[in-house]
């Protein structure tokens, strides 16, 4: 990436053998300032690693106790072999489990998963492991991030959006009924361990949520990397693990030197945001019904038309990345039932709110965002985003 990072932080992916293990995954370092007695942490990349994941969480986050956070579509499918794997390594362990869904991603879950670790005598001296998608790391965090005012986690995503975004950068919290997301921390895990082999079970649907975030870093940040993933879209619904592991490896380069350069959300980490004003809005709108990736490839291809109406993106680009996500078999167009007046109302209760004004993560083309001073968001009035996004 060409924006800049901390003086003397530059992340770098390689292969790193693990002593004695049959895996040898690709091993990043993620700079933090947020994690006492470490300034980096681990994400570990790697087909396979989910059957090796007990060796690797006592060797690189020693605990008396690991309480695995998971739903209960991820249980069904890997929490046997996550128990197995920690059990037989040495690990005492113990499963908590909520119903899988963006709906249960609330604070009375986020209660009731901290109650049942109180009770089963969890101490500081304990740590999270959250396996499953975006929804299980954001509120598994959270609970690490709180309970007994912090413990370890570490984040096992097994979803494509969660290993491309949710899994690293430290960002954990709940939703409320006021919008997604509103209530959290900043905790960022211990270590991260990404099989990409747990995305042979993902449905289609699912994996092209998760290109969403794919296609979102090569417009913020690499337009070179955009296009290798336009044109790599059969691949990867045929489950070419190949193709999967280079997509996930660079797609975590990218948010890691971004995360590296601005780990609370200061400034630069905003570009990262992209799409999200749109998105956030319509899943509160929508109750959820459109995932995560879904919402954000519809807030992308708005946010850049937004760009296009105001002279700050160049134009013919809305329509390069609609083009490149439809073959994602992603949507563009918000939803017909959406209405302005309700768009709106929710736009106000985003967290990217600025001075009264709602703001939004502009390109300058793909590849680059629009900077205006030391800023990465620019307001947007309601004026011109009705227009554009509603007609009027």
């Amino acid at each position: 990436m060409s924006e800049p990072t901390k003086q003397g932080v530059e992340p770098r992916v390689e292969p790193e053998p693990l002593a004695g293990r049959r895996v040898e995954p690709r091993v990043l370092r993620v700079p933090t300032e947020s994690r006492s007695g470490a300034n980096y942490y681990e994400v570990c990349l790697g087909r396979g690693l989910l059957s090796e994941l007990g060796g690797l969480i006592l060797s690189r986050c020693p605990a008396h106790g690991y309480g695995v956070i998971t739903d209960s579509q991820v249980v069904t499918r890997y929490g046997a072999v996550v128990l197995e794997s920690l059990r037989t390594a040495g690990g005492e362990v113990q499963l908590f489990q909520f119903p899988a869904g963006e709906w249960n991603k609330t604070r009375e879950v986020w209660a009731r998963a901290s109650d049942e670790m109180l009770r089963a005598g969890f101490g500081r001296d304990g740590a999270v492991v959250a396996l499953g998608g975006g929804v299980v790391g954001d509120l598994g965090g959270f609970v690490a991030a709180t309970f007994l005012r912090g413990i370890p986690v570490v984040q096992v995503p097994t979803t494509l959006v969660a290993m491309l975004d949710s899994s690293i950068g430290g960002k954990t919290g709940v939703d409320t009924p006021a919008g997604k997301n509103l209530v959290g921390a900043f905790h960022p895990p211990a270590l991260v361990v990404i099989d990409p082999e747990t995305l042979g079970t993902l449905p289609a649907h699912q994996l092209a949520a998760g290109l969403a975030e794919a296609f979102k870093h090569g417009a913020i940040a690499d337009a070179e990397y955009f296009e290798r993933v336009a044109g790599s879209v059969g691949a990867f619904f045929a489950h070419d693990m190949d193709a999967l592991e280079w997509m996930i490896l660079r797609s975590l380069e990218i948010k890691a030197e971004v995360v590296a350069a601005d780990e609370r959300e200061a400034g630069y980490r905003k570009v990262l945001n992209f799409g999200h004003t749109v998105a956030h809005a319509l899943e509160a709108i929508t109750g959820y019904e459109l995932l995560h990736g879904e919402a954000v490839a519809i807030g992308m291809v708005a946010e850049v038309r937004l760009g296009e109406r105001v002279g700050v993106t160049r134009a013919g680009d809305a329509e390069r990345l609609s083009r490149a996500l439809e073959g994602a078999r992603l949507p563009t167009e918000l939803p017909a039932d959406v209405s302005a007046d309700a768009f709106f109302r929710a736009v106000a209760l985003d967290k990217k709110r600025a001075g009264g004004v709602v703001e939004y993560t502009l390109l300058e083309e793909i590849g680059r965002v629009a900077r205006s001073g030391d800023a990465w968001t620019r307001p947007v009035p309601e004026a011109v985003a009705r227009e554009v996004l509603f007609g009027g």
